[in-house]
């Protein structure tokens, strides 16, 4: 990695760090370090369950029960097992939270603004769009891929989605029964594999690999949720799928895909495949595509 980057990065969180105040145990001048106020505002108004509260904040478990003991203590959150199940501990807001919440949000808007204030209109447009794209870079950087069975409730709720996409963008409608769609062992281990991908422990994103003996690679059902888009999830999927259709000595890899899907297609242009006549009977498929790889040895 470049090491005029690093120092970049470097240099940026340190400026940050010092104009928004994480450096003092009073932030936002309350009696109270950042890592709980943070937790304030991630509680909200309805409340979360711990374990998917320090899955969004990717922290220690000791960590958060210390915060939220601290916070216990000073009456602003209560943290209670759930009925259904008593290991799942769940945390909410006491009135007294919700008022301290409201501060917070009203100082940072606050803290905000006096970032913007000393600059001029230009200046603060570019700081603005800057911080959007530094944001949507950094929320990319934070999502996972990992393969895991195509039974499992977060791969099957990213295939569901997928399908009411599908069915509602698709000039004839979608009818899974009616799409040739891989079974759960082609896109398991050895005949394929099943990729999700996860931001902040919600799964946004999904592909399969199907990896036919004799014949060569193909990707299958590549989706990514509405609110992960722009995050350069497909493309990463792309890459990641041709690296594993590599490793498994395969040297073409194919898909195909709908005429409604645009973006898709011009993806997979930019991404190197070419289109070639149709390699399957898909009813949905209105273009196929291949890409030459090269084979792991």
């Amino acid at each position: 990695m470049d090491a005029e980057q690093i120092g970049h990065v470097r240099r940026f969180n340190r400026t940050v760090t010092e104009r928004v105040g994480v450096l003092h145990d009073h932030y936002l001048g309350r009696d109270r370090p950042i890592g709980e106020a943070r937790l304030i505002w991630e509680i909200g108004e309805q409340g979360l369950d711990v374990r998917r509260l320090r899955e969004r904040l990717e922290l220690d478990s000791g960590y958060v029960s210390r915060l939220l003991r601290s916070l216990e203590a000073d009456g602003l959150v209560t943290v209670e097992p759930q009925p259904h199940d008593r290991r799942v501990r769940s945390v909410r807001l006491t009135e007294a939270g919700r008022a301290e919440r409201a501060l917070l949000d009203s100082r940072s808007d606050e803290l905000a603004g006096s970032l913007l204030e000393p600059l001029n209109a230009v200046q603060r447009a570019r700081l603005v769009a800057a911080m959007t794209e530094v944001d949507r870079l950094l929320t990319a950087a934070t999502v996972t891929l990992t393969v895991i069975d195509p039974n499992h409730p977060d791969a099957q709720h990213c295939l569901r989605s997928y399908f009411t996409e599908l069915q509602e963008r698709f000039e004839t409608g979608f009818d899974p029964a009616r799409s040739l769609l891989p079974d759960a062992g082609e896109l398991q281990p050895p005949h394929g594999l099943f990729l999700i991908a996860r931001l902040h422990g919600d799964p946004v994103g999904c592909a399969g690999l199907k990896l036919p003996p004799g014949a060569p690679a193909e990707i299958k059902r590549m989706w990514v949720a509405p609110q992960a888009r722009r995050l350069g999830l497909g493309r990463r999927f792309l890459t990641e799928l041709e690296a594993r259709a590599a490793e498994h000595g395969r040297d073409v890899l194919r898909l195909d895909t709908n005429k409604a899907l645009s973006a898709a297609i011009g993806l997979y242009h930019s991404c190197g495949f070419e289109e070639v006549a149709a390699f399957n009977g898909e009813p949905y498929a209105d273009h196929w595509f291949e890409k030459h790889i090269t084979a792991a040895s």
